[in-house]
């Protein structure tokens, strides 16, 4: 028996979720638990799906990936794979999934901080989000913090800048002229 433990995941309500597996051989069964429940199962002909996931769910019997459509809080659990290789040997992964609520939009504050424009993105969300910054006239700055400073000689006072929050698939996005930052 092989197995790997609790890799810990997070998805965002209303998104589609795939858990990351890839078992890399054919499979002659295939079982997803959900706190020790099953939720979906394959043995070489049909796919059957208990309880929420008849109509959420879709398991790839080739790979194991199981798919979650429209995640809901109820989804947050202890997922176990387990799969039958040819060889008859058992093996198993096991993931804690958490669902989160969608991050709030951002809100940007700024300051004139001489020459430069120190710019501040925040949003409430309890994970790490990553930031996109767009100004006018400069390439993109893609961040895992939320600060960025401009210089005042690449941009002017009437530029906007744009603020992208990004977690899985959720973005979201806020505008600031830099005309308010101004002291």
């Amino acid at each position: 028996i092989a197995g790997i433990c609790c890799q810990d995941l997070f998805g965002i309500v209303g998104e589609n979720f795939t858990f990351p597996v890839n078992i890399g051989k054919n499979p002659e069964e295939i079982i997803w638990t959900k706190n020790k429940d099953k939720v979906a199962e394959w043995e070489g002909e049909n796919t059957t799906y208990f309880a929420s996931f008849h109509n959420r769910g879709f398991l790839n019997e080739e790979n194991g990936c199981l798919t979650i459509f429209n995640l809901q809080n109820s989804d947050t659990g202890v997922y176990m794979l387990e799969y039958l290789g040819t060889q008859k040997e058992s093996s198993f992964l096991t993931f804690t999934l958490t669902v989160l609520p969608p991050p709030s939009k951002p809100e940007i504050s700024c300051n004139d901080s001489g020459d430069t424009f120190a710019l501040e993105c925040t949003a409430d969300f309890p994970r790490p989000l990553h930031y996109t910054w767009k100004l006018n006239g400069i390439p993109p700055i893609i961040r895992h913090i939320p600060e960025v400073f401009i210089p005042k000689k690449d941009v002017d006072a009437s530029t906007k800048a744009v603020c992208f929050i990004n977690f899985s698939q959720t973005e979201k996005s806020s505008e600031i002229s830099l005309t308010q930052c101004l002291s």
